[in-house]
């Protein structure tokens, strides 16, 4: 079998502390062509894919997207679920420290999609490096006009904040996290209401994991149809998988 690789494939050639290494390989610029698209296509290329949610519920990305972008309520915010407490599990972090401008362009793209303006990337406690070199590649992202505001000469407005988790493992489960990243205790909400209508501050909120972020790019890249091509029919795309201990 061979090895199809989509969100490891710059991690031999890119400094991660370098934008300019990224942007040499092609990052962000799929959210740029994103960006002059109307945003239903964008939702609808997700949708076409049938990614679903990489932090383990396995829930179809577009249907909380498409969710999100009826709300008429704002702001809206976008959450990158970055807290893998999971025991030998540390893919995420792989990504974060590899390719960080991967998983920011993923978060850019959602955002454009479903109208966000803020963005959190919530870091497990221990993964120190991974927050510090998430919070250079959002500087260099800002210098460069691709974060904060008028986004690419656009009327695109969107700023990403890192925030570290206190290393409670329920924080992995979406409401708590949403609670601790509002200052309280991590302990979970009853459903409904969900969070794509009342979320961070109440206010509607799109949850997804580092993973499902950074394949996004990719996504539209190549278009759903063809991404849904690979993997299985009920999981479609490609998938990473931590090894580790006997």
């Amino acid at each position: 079998m061979i090895e199809k690789k989509l969100l490891t494939k710059r991690f031999d050639h890119v400094d991660p502390l370098s934008i300019d290494s990224a942007i040499n390989l092609g990052a962000y610029e799929t959210f740029k062509h994103a960006i002059k698209e109307e945003r239903i296509d964008v939702i609808q290329a997700i949708e076409d894919s049938r990614i679903r949610g990489r932090g383990g519920a396995g829930f179809p990305a577009a249907v909380k997207m498409m969710a999100l972008a009826k709300e008429t309520s704002h702001p809206k915010y976008i959450v990158c679920n970055a807290d893998e407490g999971e025991p030998g599990n540390f893919k995420d972090r792989y990504l974060m420290e590899k390719d960080p401008h991967q998983i920011l362009e993923g978060i850019l793209i959602a955002a454009y999609a479903t109208g966000a303006t803020k963005g959190y990337i919530y870091v497990r406690g221990e993964y120190t490096k991974a927050m510090n070199i998430l919070r250079h590649a959002i500087k260099e992202a800002t210098e460069k006009g691709l974060l904060g505001q008028s986004i690419v000469n656009t009327s695109m407005d969107f700023s990403i904040e890192v925030r570290s988790g206190a290393g409670s493992y329920v924080c992995g489960e979406e409401f708590a996290l949403l609670e601790s990243l509002e200052g309280k205790a991590g302990r979970t909400r009853v459903k409904p209401p969900f969070p794509t209508s009342k979320g961070l501050f109440d206010k509607p909120t799109l949850i997804n994991n580092v993973e499902t972020f950074a394949a996004f790019p990719h996504i539209i890249k190549m278009g759903g149809k063809a991404y849904a091509k690979i993997g299985t029919t009920s999981s479609t795309g490609t998938k990473l998988i931590s090894l580790s201990g006997n």
